[in-house]
């Protein structure tokens, strides 16, 4: 046996225990246990020796007098260490139409478990399931599962932080890079040594420092199934499997697997591993100024329907923890996998927002994105609350005030929320502005006025409620989806690979592959494809709000047109960093156009534009008190709007062009920089007439996408321009120009 995994203690015995401390945990003498159930009749606390042991070593049967605290089922078992591994067994009624789906059969995860031993086995085996239940006794079955589950591990949280906490940027300040632990290092092309983990992670940092990025998104990281319901690729020998990681099992724990690289013996490691690895993960970003924001699934679990597996909250009080339908033997499905969580119900309100704490007091995150967000809005019969408890409580938890909380502000049961989610200061993932900038690049008509709402912060959505453009997250891609390669190669979806007969997946993506299906070495067709994802990123990272880059969009990675790669753990979905030299352009492009963002405060603006003259006298003689008439001097507008021939456009006959001034005012209110933005979405070149609204207006070129490298964008020293009166734009192409009234020196005059 490891030295890791240590014999009992024989003869154990219990005491009472603390009813106020969740979950397990460890103390010098010994280790304190609890769980919640409010219906269970029996409680049985199993011990183990090793992570596959089928039966426990000990079985220690709570006394429901000593043992029990209203529905909390809790005792002390002296002797016990930080490493001991154990489960739950509940008795009780097995009565579905009631609700209560209790087996002391099956072994249960505690769900404050803080590690699991190897949530990576396979849970769905027919040990696990209970799919050979007859239709009267639906879900029932008496075989044991110890063998296939996972333990939990009392972990010990001690770890040197060397003086970390939680960065919390402002999130106006942020440029959020969404990707998964595993696919970012796991491919081959990444030179990591600790391939598809926590320290891949780690080793990417340098990467990220160099790209600009303020904080990474990870998909989810608290234990879940990684199986795949014994599906394989149709087209292909491999077995699938749930990759993205969205059917969670232990909320408390961080995945198990991302801890261990390829081929890494588990067993041969301390228990409590995952959690270090974590830790240090968290600790090395943060050293280089990284913030880690977890995307978290607290509206359903991987025990899906009435027929999936008895794995925790479904064996240790069903009708507590889940939406159930009206005939109870089944469940609500709000997230499209099977189940709903009772989100709004007190227990599960308590267990989320100490869910939340825990991760950010002791694992020092940064913040969260809610997956299917909206369930958090519903209450026991899935009916959406205009004041939701959940959603409340954890905007205005003491403890998360600092925390980023961010909304999929719609579920699959049809909620959409996106502008009106409830809660004060949630920001959201608009997905609206997703879908109107990938229109007006494509060249549908009618997109410019669009355009001009979404690159402003979306005020149409977020004014009214009181929120900021901030409060907008603005994503062109995101792991749902299309990749931005994909997004200019590819007309439709190709998901063949999924094993759902190519249903499955999106069918509109506002998506073309201007004139070949998938990969081209038409050097006409690339460009165009180059130009777009230069495009978008130029429109992502320059809009009013907070933008987030899926992973690998800055160098063109590729799903080969599937736009739901939920199930492919392969190459599918690794990053191929081989792409990186290919499109270096691309990348270089993406890393000036952040830096240009972090150095300019016109594009990181804490409030809406207003569009109107400021008056500068007026202004002080109300902030000293100064009554006197004085003759007023306006400042230029934040914002201008121009047609083609720099006159105020008409907006109802705007074409496939959108062009604006934004003026950026120092403290005093005194004009520093303006900024010209123009986006042509047309096939064909126009001319624009150039603004000189303010003296002295001298224009100077950041970028314009039709060029090509380095030109495309220039790093610094940017280049006067030559005719100062119009400017060609060529088909397909964003421009962004400069007057600064503190630049003093320019390089000579250039033409374009």
């Amino acid at each position: 046996m490891n030295s890791h995994w240590r014999s009992l203690p024989e003869n154990l015995h219990l005491s009472p225990g603390n009813p106020l401390l969740p979950g397990a945990m460890a103390h010098p003498q010994g280790v304190y246990f609890s769980v919640f159930s409010r219906h269970a009749t029996g409680m049985i606390l199993c011990l183990y020796e090793s992570p596959h042991d089928e039966e426990p070593a000990q079985s220690l049967r709570l006394d429901p007098v000593s043992n029990r605290t209203g529905d909390i089922w809790h005792c002390y078992v002296p002797e016990l260490r930080a490493g001991t591994l154990y489960l739950w067994r509940a008795e009780g009624p097995f009565e579905p139409r009631e609700g209560h789906r209790f087996n002391p059969s099956k072994v249960l995860i505690d769900p404050y478990a803080k590690a699991l031993t190897d949530g990576s086995m396979d849970l769905c085996s027919a040990l696990a399931y209970d799919d050979q239940a007859s239709e009267k006794d639906l879900s029932f079955s008496d075989k044991p599962n110890d063998g296939c589950m996972p333990k939990c591990v009392v972990v010990e949280d001690d770890f040197d932080w060397e003086g970390d906490t939680p960065l919390n940027y402002p999130l106006k300040d942020c440029v959020i890079y969404e990707t998964h632990v595993r696919g970012l290092t796991c491919s081959a092309s990444a030179k990591a040594k600790h391939r598809g983990t926590y320290r891949g992670v780690v080793e990417t940092i340098p990467y990220f420092k160099d790209l600009g990025i303020t904080s990474l998104e990870l998909l989810p990281v608290q234990e879940f199934d990684s199986s795949e319901r014994f599906r394989r690729n149709p087209l292909a020998t491999e077995k699938l499997s749930n990759y993205w990681g969205y059917a969670p099992i232990a909320f408390f724990a961080p995945k198990t697997s991302y801890a261990f690289p390829e081929g890494a013996d588990h067993d041969s490691f301390d228990p409590a591993y995952p959690v270090k690895e974590f830790k240090y993960m968290v600790r090395e970003l943060h050293k280089s100024g990284i913030e880690v924001i977890l995307d978290v699934v607290f509206n359903h679990t991987a025990e899906g329907n009435e027929l999936g597996p008895t794995l925790s909250f479904r064996g240790l009080d069903n009708s507590v923890y889940y939406m159930l339908a009206d005939d109870r033997r089944f469940y609500r499905n709000y997230s499209g996998c099977g189940n709903t969580l009772n989100c709004n119900h007190p227990v599960m309100r308590t267990f989320i927002r100490e869910c939340l704490r825990y991760w950010v007091v002791t694992m020092h995150v940064d913040g969260f994105r809610f997956d299917l967000g909206s369930i958090l809005g519903r209450d026991e019969r899935g009916n959406l609350l205009q004041n939701p408890p959940v959603i409340e409580s954890i905007a205005e938890d003491p403890i998360l005030r600092d925390t980023k909380i961010i909304a999929e502000a719609w579920d699959a049961g049809g909620a959409y929320q996106v502008g009106s989610f409830p809660g004060g200061r949630w920001a959201e993932w608009n997905d609206r502005y997703r879908d109107e900038v990938r229109r007006f690049w494509r060249g549908d008509d009618g997109f410019a006025p669009h355009l001009a709402t979404r690159i402003t912060g979306s005020s149409d959505l977020y004014l009214k409620n009181g929120k900021r453009p901030f409060h907008s997250i603005n994503f062109v891609t995101s792991h749902d989806g299309f990749t931005m390669n994909d997004l200019v190669s590819f007309h439709q979806k190709h998901n063949e690979t999924n094993g759902e007969q190519n249903y499955d997946g999106l069918n509109e993506n506002y998506a073309s592959n201007y004139g070949i299906e998938g990969p081209s070495d038409v050097p006409f067709i690339e460009e165009i494809r180059n130009r777009q994802v230069k495009n978008f990123f130029a429109t992502l990272l320059l809009s009013i709000g907070t933008p987030m880059i899926l992973g690998g969009d800055e160098f063109r990675r590729t799903q080969k047109g599937n736009n739901n790669a939920y199930c492919h753990d392969n190459e599918l979905t690794w990053y191929d960093w081989a792409l990186l030299k290919q499109h270096k352009d691309i990348y270089r492009c993406v890393k000036t156009l952040i830096a240009f963002r972090k150095n300019h405060s016109a594009f990181r603006r804490e409030d809406f534009f207003r569009g109107l003259s400021h008056d500068r006298t007026q202004s002080a003689r109300r902030a000293t008190g100064v009554t006197e008439i004085q003759s007023p001097e306006e400042t230029a507008p934040d914002i201008l709007w121009y047609d083609e021939q720099g006159k105020p456009p008409q907006w109802e006959n705007l074409g496939k062009v959108l062009i604006t001034r934004i003026n950026e005012h120092t403290a005093a209110r005194d004009l520093r920089c303006s900024y010209i933005l123009a986006f042509n979405a047309s096939p064909e070149a126009i001319q624009i007439r150039l603004p000189h609204d303010h003296e002295p207006d001298t224009w100077k070129r950041v970028a314009d996408t039709s060029l090509p490298p380095p030109h495309d964008i220039e790093e610094e020293d940017y280049p006067m321009l030559a005719d100062q009166k119009d400017y060609v734009m060529a088909p397909r192409s964003f421009l962004l120009l400069i007057s600064s009234l503190d630049v003093i020196e320019d390089k000579p005059a250039v033409s374009d």
